[in-house]
């Protein structure tokens, strides 16, 4: 069973947290934005992805099982 990292847009202030916590999926680059590098990231990487979406302050990551 894999996962997707899905980020509300909305919410998300582009704070960097989540990169600091898992750089492989997530990069807030120059322009202010964060990018979701891999939004299916391999299974090694679930837990830095479940803490991305626990120190994130909006809320704005969910992680779904697939």
């Amino acid at each position: 069973m894999g996962f997707r990292v899905v980020v509300d847009f909305d919410r998300c202030e582009s704070n960097a947290l989540c990169m600091g916590v898992a750089p492989e999926v997530f990069e807030v680059r120059d322009d202010d934005f964060l990018y979701v590098l891999q939004e299916r990231p391999p299974e090694e990487l679930r837990e830095k992805c479940v803490e991305a979406a626990r120190v994130c302050p909006k809320q704005a990551i969910t992680i779904v099982d697939e």
